[in-house]
């Protein structure tokens, strides 16, 4: 028998683990069933290799029992076991060779949770966060080993003795604290072993109130004379998938398995559009499956979920050190089994490693959306709806994933048509694109250019707004303008004599008395259309500005209002209606050019309820005056 006090060079340890890690206790599961998991594949690899007999191959599992009423949670394997001496040297000295380091760093941290425990090898200790003592029984694979029992009650005591289990592995068995009780619930245990050990490679087992007598008992080899045969036949099912899809080969995958997986992991009865499956062995070790779910055009609130794995253990959900912020949108699983378990946020920002796999991601997924382009590009403008937003969002963020798809990006032109910016600017001398933000509401434009056989894109989100001054920065000849800033491409400007200035410079003035508004502009051109007497433009950097500024909050909303929006209003002098104004009465003229103006308003937004009311006041006035 040994007796012990684990040294550290400051305050009790334990205190400190429930205090800094009091949110996530839970972990301390994920953390034991590891354990459990590690010691299963250490003894398969030294049996593989001949290190290791193992007569009559078990069925290697990790089994947690809860024994509510004696208030005990154990967590067992029958994997390699451990002899007094490597507890000692594993349990007793190098979970602690750290611990100074440990108090020292995270003393004054706000750099709290569970990413610090395994760090500084203290995993197992996180038991303690829910336990009053804590039992380990075990028995090394070693020929001629002895079992060994080690009890430590949370007082920085231990008491190492030999054991008395008989079958090769380790239980470890936690007293549980009474403030911890709901950890003696199946639901929570279910919960968190589902949660963090889904995908683990060893089968676990979830076991409640078996009778004292077999409490030990968690293996197949038993000889306590209970009826394992008729048990077998009723045996529970592995709460667990030991092959997840993502292990396997590409190769072996079928379509209906990577929906199955979908729907199952994410709960998402909406089939994926599509889905990259990473497999790579080197330089580092990566795999997992991204999916591109269908979302929706605008880009607010919208958030998809990467589930991070280490060896099948589930680390974090949407760990944005590891995978790229605007991979964010997708939802899939990504496995990198030569990341620490548990880490520091910023050991994950500054680590060369980590940065290595971010670029990987990016480089794969870029790749297949380019493939897709060039070699299926029905599909791709099938799914570009859906996908657009995520590919925009990934230009704007990270600088390489821009280089790799620009060629790749595609727009919906007015036509209903897929065609690249390249496809647009064909033949044209100046490098203006017209875009569409809201094809109902701007209708009036858009019959004005398709009449004139012209052509406009269709962006019509938020993410738009942005992309287009991104696409303006790396490709200054090209001007973004919204089709109701567009003028001299659906008129026909020819040179006026001065009798045509003159009449319109009347008819301007005519106008600017009756609509007194200083800040409209008013301009006379002749418009290829002559059943339209009047369009309304916006200038596009003021509207831009501010539909930026909304975007961003309340506080940026107020700074939109310096941006103030330039309306000009465009005669056309082509029109029947505009031409015969300068015959009309003063009374009659100022109705025609309230209503002419209200018009144009209307094509280009609501109005307001005092403008409608007298819009329609006006309106009936008019028809009346034809009979």
């Amino acid at each position: 028998m040994a007796k012990g006090s684990i040294s550290v060079d400051s305050e009790n340890l334990f205190p400190i683990i429930k205090k800094w890690l009091y949110s996530d206790k839970d972990i301390f599961l994920r953390e034991l069933v590891s354990n459990g998991c590690d010691a299963v594949t250490k003894l398969q690899k030294l049996a593989g290799i001949g290190d290791a007999k193992i007569e009559d191959e078990p069925r290697f599992k990790i089994t947690v029992s809860i024994f509510k009423n004696a208030k005990k949670l154990v967590v067992s394997d029958n994997g390699i076991g451990m002899t007094a001496e490597e507890i000692d040297k594993y349990i007793n000295q190098i979970a602690f060779s750290g611990a100074s380091d440990f108090l020292e760093k995270y003393k004054d941290s706000e750099d709290k949770g569970a990413q610090i425990i395994g760090h500084f090898g203290l995993g197992f200790y996180s038991a303690f966060m829910v336990a009053d003592s804590v039992e380990i029984d075990s028995l090394s694979y070693q020929e001629g080993a002895k079992a060994a029992k080690w009890v430590c009650d949370g007082s920085m005591e231990f008491e190492l003795t030999d054991g008395e289990r008989t079958e090769r592995g380790t239980t470890i068995t936690l007293n549980i604290a009474e403030d911890s009780e709901e950890f003696l619930e199946e639901f929570k245990i279910r919960e968190i072993l589902n949660k963090y050990c889904s995908f683990l490679p060893v089968e676990i087992y979830l076991e409640t109130d078996k009778p004292d007598e077999h409490e030990h008992h968690h293996d197949d080899d038993c000889d306590c004379g209970h009826d394992h045969e008729h048990e077998e036949e009723h045996e529970p099912k592995p709460i667990n998938n030991t092959h997840p899809l993502w292990m396997k080969k590409p190769s072996e995958c079928t379509d209906e398995e990577y929906k199955e997986f979908y729907r199952n992991v994410f709960l998402d009865f909406n089939e994926p559009l599509f889905w990259i499956h990473l497999n790579v062995d080197y330089p580092f070790n990566l795999k997992g499956i991204l999916y591109f779910p269908k979302i929706n055009h605008e880009f607010s609130g919208i958030e998809g979920q990467i589930k991070l794995y280490n060896n099948q253990v589930f680390v974090a959900d949407n760990v944005k050190e590891v995978i790229p912020e605007f991979l964010m949108l997708l939802k899939g699983v990504i496995d990198c089994p030569d990341l620490p378990l548990n880490v520091s946020r910023s050991f994950l920002q500054n680590d060369g490693y980590v940065k290595k796999i971010s670029a990987h991601i990016t480089r794969k997924v870029a790749d297949k959306l380019s493939g897709m382009f060039k070699n299926e590009r029905e599909s791709y403008e099938k799914y570009w709806d859906d996908i657009n937003i995520f590919i925009k969002y990934g230009c704007l963020q990270d600088e390489k994933f821009y280089e790799k798809i620009k060629d790749s990006i595609i727009y919906k032109d007015i036509d209903d048509k897929y065609i690249t910016l390249n496809d647009y600017l064909e033949g044209k001398e100046k490098k203006d694109v017209y875009y569409v933000s809201d094809a109902l509401q701007q209708a009036q434009y858009v019959n004005l250019f398709r009449e004139q056989g012209l052509n406009a894109l269709v962006l019509p989100s938020m993410m738009d707004t942005h992309f287009i001054s991104f696409i303006e920065m790396k490709q200054p000849e090209i001007k973004f303008k919204r089709i109701d800033s567009a003028a001299n491409d659906i008129s026909d400007e020819a040179e006026k004599s001065d009798e045509s200035k003159e009449k319109d410079d009347a008819l301007i003035e005519r106008f600017k008395n009756e609509l007194n508004d200083d800040t409209l502009k008013i301009e006379v051109q002749a418009l290829k259309n002559a059943d339209v007497p009047a369009i309304m433009l916006l200038g596009e950097q003021s509207r831009r500005m501010r539909e930026m500024y909304r975007a961003y909050g309340q506080q940026a909303a107020a700074m939109a209002d310096m941006f103030k929006d330039e309306f000009t209003l465009v005669l056309n002098s082509n029109n029947a209606i505009i031409q015969k104004i300068e015959t009309l009465s003063d009374e009659d003229a100022n109705l025609v050019i309230d209503h002419v103006y209200d018009l144009a308003k209307i094509s280009h937004s609501p109005l307001s309820g005092e403008q409608m009311t007298k819009f329609i006041k006006r309106s009936n006035e008019l028809l009346g005056r034809l009979f």
